[in-house]
């Protein structure tokens, strides 16, 4: 696909910010749609155009981006009122980075397209924002094939592993289990942290020791320092994980597929929000130790 088609982007929040500019800086004419004037000011400053409603934003793009929160606000923004599905071209592609639930993708999928002759495509990311910037980004993809080769170009601005799962929900289904994974490794971790520090050792130097070995992982040599060190910067949130585990348990019930450590996982992270750490980075779980 060419630089000249029109890209829309809605969901400018810690996630979406970074990979609407890479599209920017990539050479499409940018329009986004959102509600909040301070997420927006800073791409329109830097030449994109605001839409005042998902409509407008379909009716003015060749291809629509989204990432948000959860399957509601997906929901909303693609069949609801002056939504996508109104202002869309037949042939039109939406690319929903969203982490949300399969069946409910799938559904998404299909309305749209009967209303619109829209394509679309769920391709959640991994690796959280540093990894736009070095075009690292993992997205895991599902729908049709052809589809997702006609924007390939347009993903490797910012992703550097693309890859085809299947058929429609196919690529929601691989990011909830790549949740399960983090998940259950974010608890290990806090609870491996808190006994490194109650034993006593240099447990910032854990991670240099175990490097190359069984317990050595991507989670272990990033969160673990944090863990230890209390640094608590803000890549993830705990909240949106358990919003994710809970998919995770809902997906395993639909699969009569039993999971009880991301059951105990996803328990962790509700307990972390009851005691007012949702809205806190990931490496904060281990703070549950510390109270």
């Amino acid at each position: 696909m060419g630089e000249r088609l029109r890209i829309g982007f809605v969901g400018l929040g810690r996630m979406g910010a970074p990979i609407a500019l890479a599209l920017l800086e990539g050479g499409f004419p940018l329009t986004v749609f959102g509600r909040d004037a301070m997420r927006l000011a800073p791409i329109l400053a830097r030449g994109a155009t605001r839409a005042a409603s998902p409509a407008e934003l379909a009716a003015a793009s060749d291809v629509v981006f989204l990432c948000v929160t959860d399957t509601e606000a997906v929901q909303q923004l693609a069949l609801g009122p002056r939504g996508l599905a109104e202002g869309g071209r037949p042939g039109a592609i939406v690319v929903d980075h969203s982490t949300i639930h399969p069946t409910a993708t799938r559904a998404i999928a299909r309305e749209i397209a009967a209303r619109a002759a829209m394509h679309w495509l769920d391709a959640p990311v991994s690796g959280g924002p540093p990894a736009v910037a070095r075009r690292a980004l993992v997205v895991f993809v599902g729908g049709d094939a052809g589809i997702l080769e006609r924007v390939r170009p347009i993903l490797s601005l910012y992703a550097g592993r693309i890859t085809h799962m299947g058929p429609s929900g196919s690529g929601q289904t691989t990011k909830l289990l790549n949740q399960a994974l983090v998940g259950i490794g974010f608890a290990a971790l806090a609870e491996t942290a808190r006994l490194a520090l109650a034993c006593g050792i240099d447990a910032s130097r854990l991670p240099e020791a175990l490097a190359d070995g069984r317990g050595d992982s991507r989670l272990l040599q990033e969160y673990f320092p944090r863990m230890v060190a209390g640094d608590r910067r803000l890549f993830g949130r705990i909240d949106i994980l358990l919003k994710d585990l809970d998919m995770v348990g809902s997906l395993a019930r639909e699969a009569a597929s039993p999971m009880p450590l991301a059951a105990l996982a996803s328990e962790l992270h509700r307990l972390a929000v009851a005691v007012g750490l949702g809205a806190e980075d990931n490496a904060a779980l281990v703070d549950l130790y510390r109270r």
